[in-house]
């Protein structure tokens, strides 16, 4: 069920597709412990492994991205759950029926879309294709990317992704504020690219993931340089707000966490 606060909040209009300018009073994203309570017109991003992000919102919203089925010793039933298909360690075949929208990024036959609509967020996809897992062709639509518009931000995550995106999706995903991007290396796109990718979509905070050390974490970060900062907070939280965007490009380095409250 939906919590009723978030029901009935009315979402803030974000610019995915109508680009806006950056405004040049924006001050830098912080820390935040996920129990506290989200501020208004805020969203709070914890990393919490391999692919998987908990988006929560002031309204109560939970989201969990490339969803496996265990986000660690918490009592949570997420809202919304998106998966990728690509490898076993995105998607899980059975998730808790007990989670109101479980939203598969793959469609067999056809392309998966995704259009939910939860009145503080609206949850959208852009299917791109992916290396077939049975040999050397490739499986059309096989992976999504998913865009989350919420507190008037762009939030969006790339998935398994395995190739550029062609024109069309590019305009499809539109203006991302906040970008999770996987820098393995290889096993999705090598860095050279994907760091073409991230340079055109211009996002003001880049998030790595699906990074298993440090040799290709720092080969992607040496290249983002250029134009981007690099911070790495030691934390698997952020708060981030669009007053609170940087104001030059920045790649925020999260440190996976499952949450394992103590024994008492």
């Amino acid at each position: 069920m939906i919590p009723t606060l978030a029901v009935a909040q009315d979402r803030r209009p974000s610019h995915c597709i109508a680009l806006a300018d950056a405004s040049p009073q924006m001050t830098f994203v912080h820390r935040a412990n996920w129990q506290q309570p989200v501020a208004q017109d805020t969203v709070r991003l914890t990393y919490v492994d391999h692919a998987m992000f908990l988006i929560q919102t002031a309204g109560g919203l939970n989201a969990v991205t490339d969803y496996v089925g265990y986000t660690g010793d918490i009592d949570l039933i997420p809202d919304v759950v998106t998966m990728n298909h690509a490898h076993s360690s995105h998607w899980t075949s059975v998730p808790d029926p007990a989670i109101p929208h479980v939203l598969e990024g793959w469609k067999h036959g056809g392309a998966a879309d995704h259009h939910l609509d939860l009145g503080e967020m609206l949850v959208r996809n852009v299917p791109t294709d992916i290396r077939s897992r049975f040999g050397g062709g490739v499986e059309k639509d096989g992976n999504s990317i998913f865009v989350f518009e919420v507190a008037g931000l762009c939030i969006g995550h790339l998935g398994h992704l395995h190739h550029e995106p062609d024109a069309a999706q590019y305009a499809a995903l539109g203006r991302l504020d906040v970008v999770m991007a996987a820098v393995d290396g290889g096993l999705s796109l090598d860095t050279p690219t994907m760091m073409r990718v991230l340079k055109r979509l211009k996002s003001s905070v880049v998030i790595p993931m699906h990074w298993f050390g440090r040799i290709s974490l720092n080969s992607f970060l040496a290249g983002m340089g250029d134009e981007f900062d690099v911070v790495e907070p030691d934390s698997s939280f952020i708060e981030i707000s669009a007053r609170s965007l940087p104001r030059r490009p920045t790649v925020m380095v999260l440190r996976p966490a499952y949450y394992n409250p103590p024994v008492e």
